[in-house]
């Protein structure tokens, strides 16, 4: 490799992460010098109380794996506890509706949080940067404060009542803390542009710093701080939940597009229905389709249905449920989806009558060889702040089934599901494209569209990020303001119900690296307020 690059939706992470590799480090101690940042110059998208997971490939000491820090439901949680206060699930099928948003807003909504058990165990096992070095800019930014971004705002303000849950701004007003940082004296939200500090936050980090790992969280002070808030507050979690919290390291599930291997996260990540759409499409010939016009749509529509129904069907947690991935990733299977659609047969999206989309990406491709693919987030916010502590918790319960005896149904100790899909394509034995993002149920079809993007429509990795995108997530067809209103009328000619979305850059936030001829070339995604970064 004859470079290095980083790309993020936060240019303040994606520099924290550069300036480490310009000191020799490699796309891991990158990562997670970009991952700490994130969390506090993105703090509802993602930080110490989230989770996520990480596939890393290291030739040079033969490694290719993907850690798992997922969050996982309370030790005292139950299948039925919520069974009756159920309302619903959100379109797009990323999480339920309960009364009074429990499961979503303040303390009850928040599991076990993995994120810095996995920052610690990557660069114990990946890194080469010294723990503290790692997280100073991170307490440098709380400290010394950042400038509120655009979509960091515009989240902060969207109006998510027709979804059902609760709103951002609701979350931010839920604690003291969030008062204090997020508003102004008089009340207001600060606004883009205003300098945002959190010296609590920064304080905790400075504490894990010096603490050397992530033991203070799991079995020392803080976890000590945060058990007795929760008992205060009625929430789940004790100290058992945080002593016993286990990440998990498995190997990259594989699948194949036009040549190229695919290698992404296993269940309960999202990387199946990702091959699996990929392997649908696959047996179509996409490239000689127009992009963005009436068969190239049609056809990812009804392709992108069948991997949801499928991921609606199965997903969960490998430790409790079956998940037969193996047989959804086989060609035979992919062919028999592609002749239905082929057929004219719609795929029906079946949800429980009657989606926040909190998360945050890196790809990092050092000149080592190295790359990593890191997705993280909150799930969705909680708004529950430990006093004197800083950081937001995961709202993450809201993402399991209340309805016992399903695969994503509540379970303590479970991993919810996650529609993360941190995915690496080779072409032959080397890296390719490095890829995810943040979005929710978008995140799938999104990344499937990138790499279909760069292998079927040969574009550069920019064109592939910025395209003109759908998404298909339920039997309506989610269409981003570029697709053309001649393309939107042929669809709803057909029959198919559309939605236009106002915004001109939609649904999940793709951030990519292309690598050819030795050279990585990075993108982000317009729609945030990302940076991409190559150093020599």
């Amino acid at each position: 490799m004859r470079n290095s690059t980083i790309v993020a939706p936060q240019p303040e992470a994606v520099e924290a992460g550069a300036n480490v590799l310009e000191r020799g480090g490699n796309a891991i101690d990158a990562a997670l010098a970009c991952a700490f940042v994130q969390g506090v110059v993105d703090p509802q998208m993602s930080g110490i109380g989230g989770f996520g997971s990480m596939q890393v490939y290291m030739p040079s000491k033969g490694k290719h794996e993907v850690l798992e820090f997922y969050a996982r439901a309370p030790l005292a949680a139950k299948p039925d506890m919520w069974l009756d206060k159920v309302q619903g699930e959100s379109r797009d099928g990323f999480g339920f509706i309960l009364d009074g948003n429990i499961s979503d807003i303040g303390y009850q909504a928040v599991c076990t949080p993995g994120s810095l058990k996995g920052y610690e165990t990557a660069l114990r096992d990946y890194g080469t940067f010294d723990w503290a070095d790692l997280i100073r800019p991170a307490i440098d930014y709380a400290r010394n404060g950042f400038a509120i971004r655009e979509h960091m705002h515009w989240y902060w303000a969207k109006d998510q009542s027709n979804d059902g849950f609760a709103n951002t701004i609701d979350k931010l007003s839920f604690s003291r803390t969030g008062r204090e940082v997020y508003f102004h004296p008089d009340g207001r939200l600060r606004n883009v542009g205003d300098l945002l500090r959190n010296p609590d936050m920064g304080d905790t980090l400075e504490r894990i710093a010096e603490s050397g790992g992530s033991d203070i969280f799991y079995h020392g002070e803080l976890a000590g701080q945060m058990a007795d808030d929760f008992a205060a507050s009625g929430g789940l979690l004790t100290r058992d939940d945080f002593a016993a919290y286990e990440l998990n390291r498995t190997a990259p599930i594989w699948g194949e597009y036009r040549g190229h291997r695919i290698a992404s996260t296993p269940p309960p990540g999202s990387g199946f229905p990702l091959i699996t759409l990929l392997q649908i499409l696959e047996n179509f010939d996409i490239g000689a389709m127009r992009h963005s016009e009436l068969e190239h749509v049609t056809v990812m529509f009804e392709a992108m249905k069948r991997m949801t129904i499928d991921k609606d069907t199965y997903m969960g947690d490998p430790h409790y449920v079956d998940v037969p991935f193996e047989t959804l990733l086989t060609k035979d299977y992919a062919a028999a989806r592609a002749a239905e659609i082929r057929r004219g047969e719609r795929a029906d999206v079946r949800r429980f009558d009657k989606s926040q989309r909190d998360t945050t990406h890196v790809s990092v491709v050092d000149k080592y060889g190295n790359a990593v693919a890191l997705t993280h987030t909150l799930g969705s916010p909680s708004g529950a702040i430990t006093d004197g502590l800083g950081f937001m918790y995961n709202g993450t319960m809201s993402r399991f089934d209340p309805r016992p005896g399903r695969p994503g149904s509540i379970a303590p100790g479970k991993r919810r599901p996650s529609s993360a899909a941190p995915t690496i394509v080779f072409r032959g034995d080397d890296p390719y494209i490095v890829v995810g993002a943040p979005g929710g149920s978008y995140i799938a079809p999104t990344v499937a569209q990138c790499i279909v993007n760069m292998i079927d429509f040969d574009m550069s990795v920019l064109e592939a990020v910025v395209a003109p995108r759908i998404v298909g997530v339920s039997n309506k067809v989610d269409i981003c303001n570029r697709i053309r209103r001649s393309v939107e009328a042929g669809l709803r000619a057909n029959g198919y119900d559309v939605a236009r979305t106002a915004q001109t850059f939609a649904f999940a936030a793709l951030h990519a690296i292309k690598i050819e001829n030795g050279v990585s070339k990075g993108a982000a995604d317009p729609q945030r307020d990302g940076l991409s970064l190559s150093v020599d």
